[in-house]
C-alpha cells in the first residue's frame, strides 16, 4: 500500500495535465457542428492509451460516434477486466452561467471546474492513472472501452457490443460513470432507475376562437392539459399511475439538511411522495413535467388555445420495465383525459432500469479496495435516481461478468449543469482504489 501511494504521487501530476488537455476538447456529441471535436477527442484518448502499451483502435458501428477500444495483456490465465468510460460531454449551455470558461479547466478550492472534468473525462483518466501506477506489473488483462455517444443515449451501443462481443468480453466490467455517496464516503452503485419520456398533446379545437364568444362552453387546451397532468399524482405527491413497480431501498440515512442543500429546494417547499427519501429517489417511480408548449403570457390574445403539448419524464423503478411503464402511462392518460379531448401520446425515448447483484468475489475485492483507499471507510451500496441505460446493455451482453459501477462524482459535482467540478482529493482516492481493485482481482477471483 505504501508503494502504491508513492506511485500515485508520481503519476498524478501527469494525469492531471492529461485531464486538462481532454476537457479543452469540446466533444459535445449532441452538437453536429462539433462532430470534429468528438473525433479529435477519440484520437486524443487513443494516443494516451497507446502510449501505455495498449493496442488501440477507433471504432464505430451504424454511423455511431467514434469509440476507443484498446487491449493490454496481463499474465497468462489472469482475469480479464474491461474498463469503461465515455469521452463525449453534455452541451455547456449559456456560458454566462459559468464562473469560469466551460472548456478551460480552472481550479478553485478543492475542485477543478470544466465541462467533462468529472463526467466523464475524469473517468477516462482514472483508468489511465491506475494503469500507470501498475505499469509493467499489470496483474490482469485489461481492455479499455471509451465510448463517444453516452450523452446522447448510446444508440449504437447494442450493435457495437454485438459486433465486438469477443473483443470486449471480460470477467469483470468496471464502469466509471457514477459517483460516491459523499466526500470521504465511497460507494458502489447497485441500482438505477430507468427512463420513459413522452410528448403528450391534447386538442379541443380545430382553430383558436374568441374567449368571450365561446368561453364557458368550449374547453381550452391549456386548461384541459393542466387537468390531465394533475391526475398523475395523488394529493400526497405519489405517482398515481396504476400498475407501476416500486420497492424498498437500502437502509441509508439521507439527512434532511443535506437533502435540502443538495436538491436546491426553495425554502418552505415540502417534499412530495411517501416512504423514505432514498426509496422515493432510487426505488420508486417518479413523474415530472419537463416542458410545455403554450403561448407566452406577454402578448397572449383573448382566444381559446386549440392544442397544447407537454413533455413527461418518468423514472422507472428497478424491477419494472420500460414497456410496462409506457403502457401503464398510456392507459392512465387515455382514461383521464377530460371532456373527450383528442389525445396523442408520442414516445420520445426509453432507458431500462437496472438492479445489480452486488455479491461475489469481485464485489468483495471492490469493497476491500475502496475501504483501504478511503482509510477505513467502507463503501455504501447506493442507488441512483437517474438513468444510465447502457449498464443494462452490458448486463445483457455479458451475463456471467461482474459489473462494478463506480465513478468520481459527488453530491456537488453538478454534472450536466453549469460549474461542473471534480473534487481533486476525492479523485485521488478513486485512482488509488482502482489500482488496488486491479491488484485484488488478480489475487482473489
Amino acid at each position: 500500500m505504501t508503494d502504491l501511494r508513492a506511485r500515485l504521487a508520481d503519476v498524478l501530476p501527469g494525469a492531471r495535465r492529461d485531464l486538462e488537455d481532454l476537457v479543452r476538447i469540446e466533444s459535445v456529441s449532441a452538437d453536429p457542428a462539433r462532430a470534429g471535436e468528438v473525433q479529435r477527442s477519440a484520437e486524443a484518448v487513443r494516443d494516451l492509451f497507446a502510449a501505455e502499451g495498449f493496442e488501440v483502435d477507433i471504432l464505430s458501428v451504424d454511423d455511431g460516434a467514434p469509440a476507443v477500444v484498446g487491449h493490454k495483456a496481463g499474465p497468462e490465465g489472469a482475469p480479464r477486466v474491461l474498463l469503461y468510460a465515455h469521452h463525449d460531454v453534455q452541451p455547456e449551455g449559456d456560458h454566462a452561467t459559468w464562473d469560469s470558461p466551460p472548456f478551460e479547466p480552472t481550479e478553485r478550492g478543492d475542485r477543478l471546474y470544466a465541462r467533462g472534468a468529472a463526467d466523464d473525462k475524469a473517468g477516462i483518466v482514472t483508468h489511465l492513472a491506475a494503469l500507470r501506477m501498475l505499469a509493467d506489473d499489470l496483474p490482469v488483462s485489461v481492455t479499455v472501452f471509451v465510448e463517444g455517444e453516452e450523452e446522447v443515449g448510446s444508440d449504437s451501443l447494442p450493435a457495437f457490443l454485438k459486433a465486438h462481443h469477443e473483443r470486449l468480453a471480460a470477467d469483470v466490467i468496471v464502469i466509471a460513470d457514477s459517483g460516491n455517496w459523499d466526500i470521504g464516503v465511497p460507494a458502489l452503485t447497485t441500482s438505477l432507475r430507468g427512463l420513459v419520456r413522452v410528448d403528450v398533446e391534447v386538442r379541443t379545437l380545430t382553430h383558436a376562437v374568441h374567449s368571450g364568444m365561446w368561453g364557458g362552453l368550449v374547453p381550452d387546451a391549456l386548461m384541459t392539459l393542466s387537468r390531465l397532468i394533475a391526475t398523475l399524482h395523488d394529493d400526497a405527491g405519489n405517482v398515481a399511475v396504476a400498475g407501476l413497480v416500486g420497492g424498498p431501498a437500502a437502509d441509508v440515512d439521507y439527512p434532511e439538511e443535506r437533502l435540502r442543500s443538495e436538491s436546491g429546494i426553495a425554502p418552505g417547499v415540502e417534499w412530495i411522495g411517501q416512504g423514505s427519501a432514498v426509496e422515493r429517489l432510487w426505488t420508486k417511480p417518479a413523474l415530472s413535467v419537463t416542458g410545455i408548449d403554450a403561448p407566452k403570457v406577454d402578448g397572449a390574445s383573448n382566444t381559446l388555445v386549440p392544442a397544447a403539448r407537454a413533455k413527461l419524464s418518468m423514472r422507472v423503478a428497478p424491477g419494472d420495465s420500460c414497456n410496462n411503464a409506457l403502457a401503464r402511462l398510456r392507459d392512465h392518460l387515455e382514461a383521464h383525459v377530460p371532456w373527450g379531448a383528442q389525445l396523442d401520446v408520442t414516445l420520445v425515448d426509453t432507458g431500462e432500469p437496472t438492479a445489480i447483484d452486488a455479491t461475489g468475489p469481485a464485489y468483495d475485492v471492490a469493497r476491500a479496495a475502496f475501504t483501504e483507499a478511503w482509510d477505513g471507510v467502507a463503501p455504501v451500496d447506493m442507488g441512483v435516481g437517474g438513468s444510465i441505460p447502457f449498464i443494462a446493455e452490458f448486463l445483457e451482453a455479458y451475463p456471467q461478468a461482474s459489473v462494478l459501477v463506480t465513478g468520481v462524482e459527488d453530491p456537488d459535482t453538478r454534472a450536466h449543469g453549469a460549474n461542473e467540478g471534480l473534487h481533486l482529493p476525492e479523485w485521488e482516492r478513486v485512482v488509488l482504489a482502482e489500482a488496488l481493485l486491479l491488484q485484488g482481482l488478480a489475487r482473489d477471483i
